[in-house]
């Protein structure tokens, strides 16, 4: 490949991912068309992506961007799986669809532009932003109810009192 038709490609792999954050590194080396077909299919429902791409090239678009820590991971045959959803939710089917298929190979991922590299079985065993939204907000809560349920008691209380005053008297 000629020199002008390398630019050409790092200039669109690096338009392509220039405001991506978060991605997973895998192999699918050794994996037929059908198979490789099935994993596309099931990303595409979770609203993700899958892009072969050649290292080197995948190195000079990287960059700069967020995505250059996962330079480092960019050994053998690579595909970038890239989400406009939560890449937790990517990773954990990622874990699920590499049981199905033993030729698919989790490598490493990137979340939110941190420099961490996490490998794709760490980054599923995460929490998503929604899951933890709603911790959060049950720790919010639960003062509230506790406070509720002491003012409460006692209201309950003397209404069984009172109750059980009227039904001797009745």
């Amino acid at each position: 490949m000629s020199k002008p038709v390398k630019n050409i490609i790092a200039e669109e792999l690096a338009r392509r991912y220039a405001d991506c954050e978060s991605a997973c590194l895998v192999d699918l080396a050794g994996m037929d068309v059908a198979a490789m077909q099935s994993v596309r299919t099931k990303l595409r429902e979770k609203s993700a992506e899958m892009h072969v791409v050649k290292n080197s090239l995948a190195r000079r678009a990287f960059k700069g961007t967020a995505l250059e820590p996962l330079t480092p991971a960019l050994q053998g045959p690579c595909a970038l799986v890239t989400s406009s959803e939560s890449l937790i939710e990517v990773a954990k089917a990622l874990v699920q669809m590499a049981e199905e298929f033993s030729a698919l190979k989790l490598k490493e991922s990137i979340l939110d532009g941190e420099p961490t590299l996490y490998t794709v079985v760490q980054v599923s065993k995460m929490r998503t932003k929604s899951e933890m939204a709603g911790e959060v907000l049950m720790l919010i809560t639960s003062p509230a109810r506790a406070v509720a349920g002491c003012i409460s008691s006692p209201q309950a209380k003397i209404a069984g009192c009172l109750k059980a005053v009227i039904d001797k008297a009745a």
